[in-house]
């Protein structure tokens, strides 16, 4: 069974995520989008997948659409410095998963 998978990623996140699944074999269509309250500019990836191969592709952009930060102590607490070392991970994505009953490729 294919897949289809839809990612709406933030804009700054896209290029790493493209990155990824194009060095990874996956080929991706995509298109700048707009939404949510504040009319943030987005991108919205479309990924052809086999089922064998979709948790691959969902590890990939989970780990590619975020971007390490380097926090200042000031802004910690002494607790919060050891939990976190320093840094933290911003972005994120949103995906939807559905079933393709047929895949056509000409």
């Amino acid at each position: 069974m294919n897949k289809m998978v839809m990612t709406v990623i933030p804009r700054d996140e896209a290029e790493h995520v493209l990155d990824a699944l194009i060095n990874a074999g996956f080929s991706a269509t995509f298109m700048e989008t707009k939404g949510g309250m504040l009319r943030q500019s987005q991108y919205s990836l479309f990924i052809a997948v086999s089922t064998e191969t979709l948790d691959n592709a969902l590890d990939l952009i989970k780990n590619s659409c975020k971007t390490d930060i380097a926090l200042d102590e000031d802004d910690l607490t002494k607790q919060e410095i050891l939990e976190n070392s320093g840094t933290q991970k911003l972005g994120g994505a949103v995906i939807f998963v559905w079933d393709l009953d047929r895949l056509e490729i000409y």
